[in-house]
């Protein structure tokens, strides 16, 4: 809560230029609140746009399909230009590479503001390209700065920072997008004009040099074949596509099922919302998970949140308690987030860094293009619950691939010329 409270005070800081917020005053090395800040305001943008977009966009095109298909380039276009994004941080600098990752929220934004069917679909492009882009060098930057036994704490503190945009962000973008339509868009565009700044101030320039052997620029393709060689890596990626794909059914799906039973047409996004507020606990997850080892928190939080998800599937007769259960899950879909991502993070090697955290950014694209593509074949034979039983038996798979994980992952160890 503590976190938080800070968090809350640095955003309203930034309003008064003359008065920055001691989290923005430059450190020689960058710490993982500065981080966490960064991530705090792209939550922000996205958090504002992860609702309204999908009302504006079906608004606009006036068609559920036409409105799929547009998501489903989107996805594919963010996919292969998150592969991209290494090789140009060959000839641009990470920090420019950054700051026009975050200028295509800009545009969106822009784009999504004249309402026309060609612009929206634009502005979702340029949003998708955006988040792979800012995702691809945050955490090159964190994987420079932060020890790797660090990087379960950095990652708690982004989700802590991050609490209240996903919390409020979605249903003030839905309110706003009522009462005038491009509103939710200006103040997105708003909070990504604040990153930008608030990232040059940090000054965290082009992140460390690793030296290596010189050899010619290595492709997309040449990097994919090496992350195919680490078993390690592959499953840390599979964790978070699956992880990815649970939020989707969850976001996307129980709303549809809501409506279906009969709930009212709000239930899923006031649900969305009490499920972010888990964010605020999220260093306490941290701590406690660690205190379990990355292995065993990984296993548990993949095979509660799948049964959980069958349980709904089963009991979807009673509306309530399958939206209580996936409520529940929607709890270890945090956890998730939280130390999720660290089995894939702490077996990066430093002279891949910024070519892995590429394959890594492209499980958000992975997922937006299986997660609709599984349930429009599953809709075929079964209700929207069967979509919550697929979900549940890809996360069982997860706990399964978990078991292989080293038992001493994350696990600090005393340092050398400790005592």
């Amino acid at each position: 809560m503590t976190q938080t409270i800070s968090v809350f005070r640095s955003l309203v800081s930034l309003m008064a230029l003359h008065d920055l917020p001691l989290v923005l005053r430059h450190s020689p090395t960058p710490k993982a609140e500065h981080f966490a800040l960064l991530a705090g305001l792209e939550a922000a943008v996205r958090g504002m746009l992860v609702s309204a977009m999908p009302v504006a966009v079906y608004e606009i095109l006036g068609d559920a399909q036409k409105t799929s298909i547009a998501y489903l380039i989107a996805g594919f276009v963010a996919l292969f230009w998150g592969l991209m994004v290494p090789g140009m941080t060959r000839f641009v600098p990470r920090r420019w590479t950054y700051t026009g990752g975050a200028l295509l929220y800009l545009i969106g934004t822009a784009l999504a503001v004249t309402g026309t069917p060609a612009t929206m679909s634009l502005a979702l492009i340029c949003n998708a390209m955006a988040t792979a882009t800012v995702f691809i060098c945050l955490n090159a930057y964190v994987l420079d700065y932060v020890d790797r036994n660090r990087l379960g704490h950095s990652q708690g503190v982004q989700m802590a920072y991050a609490a209240i945009p996903w919390a409020v962000g979605p249903v003030l973008g839905v309110w706003l997008h009522d009462q005038w339509a491009p509103a939710p868009f200006l103040l997105a565009g708003f909070f990504a004009l604040v990153l930008i700044a608030v990232f040059w101030r940090l000054r965290l320039g082009n992140g460390r040099q690793i030296a290596r052997a010189r050899r010619p620029a290595v492709n997309p393709l040449g990097f994919l074949g090496r992350f195919l060689h680490q078993p390690r890596l592959i499953a840390g990626w599979t964790f978070a596509v699956v992880r990815s794909c649970g939020w989707w059914v969850y976001i996307v799906y129980l709303p549809i099922y809501c409506v279906e039973a009969g709930l009212s047409d709000k239930t899923g996004g006031i649900v969305l919302s009490v499920s972010n507020t888990f964010l605020f606990i999220a260093p306490a997850i941290n701590r406690h998970a660690r205190r379990l080892s990355v292995r065993r928190s990984v296993r548990l939080a993949f095979m509660a949140g799948g049964l959980l998800l069958l349980a709904a599937a089963m009991l979807s007769f009673l509306p309530w308690i399958t939206v209580a259960l996936s409520l529940m899950a929607s709890f270890f879909f945090v956890t998730l987030d939280v130390v999720g991502g660290l089995p894939f993070l702490m077996s990066v090697k430093p002279s891949e860094r910024t070519e892995m955290a590429a394959v890594y950014a492209s499980f958000r694209d992975v997922s937006g293009i299986m997660t609709p593509g599984i349930a429009w074949l599953v809709l075929f034979v079964a209700p929207v619950p069967g979509i919550f039983v697929v979900a549940g038996l890809a996360f069982l798979g997860c706990w399964w691939i978990a078991g292989t994980l080293h038992p001493r992952l994350g696990v600090e160890r005393p340092s050398r010329g400790g005592t």
